[in-house]
This record gives C-alpha cells, structure tokens and sequence, in this order.
C-alpha cells in the first residue's frame, strides 16, 4: 500500500484534482506541498495539529512539506465557516503567534535542507503593489464565480466586507508565488478551502499555462478539527500552559463512542492492520479504545513522559483515589475573594466550567456538581482561603475536574 492509498484509508482526502498525478506523485515521494496557517491566536490547537500529523506522514513516505505560516493573510482573516469578521490583529500580534506557531511546529516537523521549509507570506504579499496585483491577478478572477464560493456562504448572510472578499485572492496568490518560486507542485488543506485552492491552481494555469503541473487536493482534516477542536473550556490547545497534558489527554479520553476508531485512522500512527482489528470492539473495549488514542495522541504532542503522567492520573481520579498533582489547577489570588470567601458559582466561572453564575448555578441545582468527591447541592455555597490548603476539587460530571488552589 501507498502513502496515497494509507491517506484514502485513514478516511483523510475529501476530493482532489488530477487524481492519478497526485497518488504516482505522493507515492514515489516526488510531492512538494504546502499547507498554510494563519497565526490567529498564539498556539496551533487541535485542528493544526490534525494538519501536521498529514505533513509528518508525508515526509516520511519521502516528500517534502512547505509549511506557510500566514503572516500577510493574517492582516485580512479567513472567512471560512465564519458567520462574523474576525478581529484585526496588530502587526506586533501576528508576529508574536507566528514565532509562537514555529516553535511548536518543530515538534513535528523535521526542517533543514531538503527536508522541510517554513516560509511567511508576509514576505511577499505585504509589499505586493496593489495596482499592479489587480492587473496581475484580479483579472484571472470572476466575480460571479467567488460569490457562489462555500467559503463565503456563512458571511454572505450578515455581510461580506471587501477586505474578507479578498481572502481568496491572496490565498490563491500563495500558491503561485510557491509554485514559481519554490517548485512547490501541490495544495494541501481542509474541505471548507476547497474554493480558495481551485482559485491557485486556476491561477498558476491561466498565467502560465494549461501544463503548469499545480495541483490541489482536500481533506478532513480542518473540518473535523473544527468539530472536535472545542471543548467546555475553548479551543484545545497545544501550547501546555493553555491546555495541559493532562487536559489534553482527557479531551481524547472522552470522545464519543462513534468518533473513537475514525480518530485513532486519522490521528495515530498505529499500523492501519492493528487498527482494523478494533472495529468489533464494542462495550468496555471502546474505553480501552479512548485510553489508546488518548494516550498516542498525548505523547505525539507533550512526550511519553508526560503521555504517562496523564494516563496514571485520569486512572486514579476515575478510580476516586491516588493523587490528583498533574489535573489542572486554577490558582486563586486575593482579589478573587470578596468579605474572605468566594461562591461556589463565581469558583466554576474562574475555572470556565460554566460561561455565567446562572448557568453554574443550574448545573448545582442538576446535581451535576461535586467538591471534593461529595455532591454540591446548595449554589450559595462559598469557601474561605483557609479552606483550599490542600487544594479543593470541583468535578462536573464525569469529564470536567479542577483543582483550585490559592497562591
């Protein structure tokens, strides 16, 4: 089996252009591709992370990644799947996520020469002469056409600014500039930028010809990070100070029974033979199942150590013993405390198991909480700084567990 033929069986393309080119391509390790990242917060989360893995696989099957950190684009915003506009970063912001996004990328990623390259396509788009990017690119455009574009479908309906209408445009323009200027021959990324990529593979035919080998392929990989790249808390993080390993690890130890196998295809590295193998598993064999993808998908991100760590304490908290020291904390300060004591309910909204104090106080009232391993049942309930000496633990449900603490 091919590299190609794993990606099809890991349930990973969604479609492609010029499919026989693309699978001898990626099969003889003769792809050079590019996936972007606009640098919209200061760590990748989930959804990136289901796009490195992609890059990882192929760089090891031989072909050669070009990762295009989004430092020019970030200036616009994507407005895929979005039904508001995205707030405008400073130049400073962008800069300071895309630093962030390098550092953790080469946790992946191997770079050096002819292995990988990160480019930014700051470099090129920030200086471009907006005269002369009409005359060179808007005229390979219709209009008409980018209007029935699924990636501005959702903000069509409250209102597309000219600035996010232009998204495409610089999108498309990245792959030329790539395919000119690096020999990069091929478009990786997720089913909502199915139209932005035909926009540069369009591109790179119309101003250099029909034989221009660009081609374009998409997957799953940013559609189904967007369903599972959130959690009670936000966005699931790969930056361990905003998520932590633990968290990390529980995010996955809980997914649902249905998405369990099509995570571990898509996500591990675990041969494709042993993984088959688990599709009778049922019952008790799906935890088995969750502990496996929880624990592969820790130690990619965090390390075996820590991968281990995790593993041994959501074991003891499910057990209702042995230590809690690697769940995650929420350290209290003293102005967290009004007349020497703090609610329950503004307690759950400090450690964002709640969004408000009403809907806190429905979860006590559901008898969905617990402090210490005992059921919370009065919301009014409040506790003095002397009380968190050792720490208190507040569970929601199965899947929620924090230990507050004050400095």
């Amino acid at each position: 089996m091919g590299i190609y033929e794993e990606l099809v069986a890991r349930g990973l393309i969604a479609q492609v252009t010029d499919e026989k080119e693309i699978k001898n391509l990626i099969n003889s390790g003769e792809a050079k591709f590019y996936i972007g990242f606009d640098p919209t917060a200061d760590s990748l989360h989930v959804g990136h992370f289901m796009a490195l893995c992609l890059m990882k696989r192929l760089q090891m099957a031989g072909n050669k990644p070009v990762v295009l950190i989004g430092g020019g684009t970030g200036y616009i915003g994507d407005p895929s799947g979005r039904t508001d506009m995205r707030s405008m970063m400073t130049p400073e912001t962008i800069q300071h996520n895309c630093d962030c996004f390098k550092r953790q990328m080469e946790r992946f990623i191997e770079f050096g020469d002819d292995k990988a390259i990160m480019v930014n396509n700051a470099d090129w788009l920030l200086d471009l002469n907006y005269i002369e990017m009409l005359r060179e690119v808007g005229a390979c455009f219709s209009v008409n056409n980018m209007l029935r574009a699924r990636c501005y479908e959702q903000r069509m309906e409250k209102g597309l600014s000219f600035l996010e209408f232009n998204y495409m445009i610089m999108q498309s323009y990245d792959f030329y500039h790539l395919f000119k200027e690096y020999g990069c021959n091929m478009q990786f990324g997720g089913d909502d930028q199915w139209s932005n990529m035909l926009g540069g593979t369009e591109l790179i035919r119309k101003k250099l010809g029909k034989d221009a080998h660009a081609m374009t392929i998409t997957l799953l990989l940013n559609s189904e990070g967007k369903k599972m790249g959130k959690t009670v808390g936000g966005a699931v993080w790969l930056d361990p100070n905003k998520t932590s390993p633990y968290e990390f690890y529980q995010y996955w130890r809980n997914v649902g029974d249905a998405d369990v196998l099509k995570c571990i295809r898509m996500l591990t590295f675990l041969p494709l033979e042993e993984i088959d193998k688990m599709d009778s598993w049922e019952g008790a064999q799906l935890n088995t199942a969750k502990e496996i993808l929880a624990y592969e998908l820790t130690q990619l991100v965090h390390g075996e150590e820590e991968a281990k760590r995790a593993q041994e304490t959501a074991r003891a908290v499910f057990a209702g013993a042995g230590s809690h020291e690697n769940m995650p904390t929420v350290t209290l300060a003293a102005d967290d405390f009004t007349d020497g004591k703090i609610g329950l309910l503004s307690l759950m909204v400090k450690g964002e198991m709640a969004a408000s104090n009403g809907e806190a106080r429905r979860l006590v009232i559901q008898g969905g909480v617990s402090v210490d391993d005992q059921k919370a049942t009065n919301p009014t309930a409040s506790f003095t700084p002397d009380q968190f000496a050792d720490g208190i633990i507040v569970k929601k449900g199965k899947k929620v567990i924090i230990k507050f603490v004050v400095e």
